[in-house]
């Protein structure tokens, strides 16, 4: 599903218009986005699952095509953990 087929998939279960479907989603994203770039940003979605950061450590990686060691540094990452009721 991509992401126009969520908004019309949001609309007809909502009964709402496409326009405020698509806005209820764009809101919604740039909240949790918002929310995970706080420092310690999380989000517990009951019966849906949590949204957190979690740090990624530097580690060295080796290209493919040349075989080159390279460093690749350290990031935050976001991490889903899906709830027990969710399927």
């Amino acid at each position: 599903m991509n992401k126009a087929e969520l908004v019309s998939a949001i609309a007809e279960k909502a009964e709402c218009t496409k326009v405020q479907a698509k806005s209820a989603l764009e809101a919604f994203l740039a909240i949790t986005k918002d929310e995970l770039k706080k420092k310690d940003g999380k989000i517990s979605l009951i019966g849906f699952g949590t949204f957190s950061v979690s740090k990624r450590a530097a580690r060295k990686g080796r290209n493919p095509r040349t075989k080159a060691v390279i460093n690749i540094p350290a990031k935050n990452v976001v991490k889903f953990k899906a709830s027990a009721d969710l399927i």
